[in-house]
């Protein structure tokens, strides 16, 4: 019998179809193969991307050889960073200027296709520079917001196979952080607690949704997972802002994504899906009822008609069942 579930955060239903019981085997994606052609990720091809922003380097200067994690603008940027956001209405309409920030980070000099392949150490590195980029748009007045996320595969809306993140930075709040921000400040107000600090004790406490519990962050399934092996990392530390994580504290996030990410790509034989980096707003003081978390997200179903129409996502794997899996990786 399908249930359904409803989303402690954002009060959305999911259907869990749980009669289906969907092994990884159900779920194979075309390998990826990876490309000999000509990459501009690749160290050697500096001059092939827009000038970086921003580098961790053992030698050479700036757009040379050298790095470890590099930073470049978009070639084909969402928004715009010069100018006024230019604020107007046209009757019952709302419209600005396409004001932001979209930027690359590229991960490793070499061409490889995957985050796993690098060590925890380099993995903290790149969580470094995310941080650092978030720390210093920030200061920019315009920007209200700033989401780190990757996607890995063509499926999952990457064009370029080298491994790499994006940060985009907004003027305005996206709504499903603002819709995440009023679920977890009314059980705030209800309960006094919050709410993300109750759902990882509920979920170390119970273990069955448990993927990793380590002693500053926890992975698990979601009670109402949209997607099959939708997969959260929450720090065991109550902040809003990822941005202000300490670096004491990043080399266990590293492992733990890494960790993560390696049990979904072997159960699932390398899927194509996204993460994304959830953080309370720029413009928002460190708050007692938002948790910063990382969401990831294999793309092995599709969100078709049902989906669009009615909010509802269909998941045929039980998040109980689909940690029982990445669990047993390795084993």
């Amino acid at each position: 019998m399908p249930e359904l579930r409803k989303d402690p955060v954002t009060g959305r239903w999911v259907i869990i179809a749980t009669e289906r019981g969907a092994r990884p085997s159900d779920f194979k994606s075309a390998p990826q193969v990876i490309s000999r052609g000509f990459c501009p990720f690749c160290e050697g091809n500096e001059d092939k991307t827009p000038p970086e922003i921003a580098a961790l380097r053992d030698y050479g200067e700036r757009n040379q050889k050298g790095w470890r994690v590099r930073v470049v603008p978009n070639k084909f940027p969402a928004l715009q960073i010069e100018g006024g956001l230019d604020k107007r209405g046209d009757g019952i309409y709302d419209l600005m200027r396409g004001i932001g920030a979209h930027e690359v980070i590229i991960e490793t000099p070499e061409h490889v296709t995957t985050l796993t392949t690098l060590s925890a150490q380099r993995v903290e590195e790149v969580l470094v520079t995310y941080i650092e980029r978030l720390n210093d748009l920030k200061k920019d007045k315009r920007f209200a917001y700033g989401l780190v996320f990757k996607n890995v595969g063509s499926i999952a809306g990457a064009s370029l196979e080298h491994t790499h993140s994006q940060l985009i930075v907004t003027p305005v709040v996206p709504i499903t952080v603002t819709r995440e921000m009023n679920g977890a400040r009314e059980f705030f107000h209800y309960r006094g607690r919050c709410l993300f600090c109750d759902m990882l004790n509920q979920e170390s406490s119970s273990a069955s949704r448990v993927v990793a519990d380590g002693d500053e962050y926890i992975a698990f399934e979601p009670f109402a997972s949209r997607f099959p092996f939708e997969t959260w990392i929450i720090p065991k530390r109550h902040r809003s802002h990822f941005e202000v994580v300490p670096r004491a504290e990043l080399r266990e996030l590293a492992e733990v994504l890494k960790d993560s990410l390696v049990r979904i790509e072997s159960a699932l034989e390398n899927p194509p899906y996204n993460y994304i980096i959830h953080s309370a707003p720029f413009n928002v003081a460190e708050t007692e009822h938002y948790h910063w978390h990382i969401e990831i997200i294999p793309r092995l179903t599709k969100v078709a008609g049902f989906e669009w129409g009615t909010g509802f996502y269909i998941n045929p794997v039980p998040p109980e069942k689909a940690a029982d899996f990445l669990r047993d990786v390795g084993k």
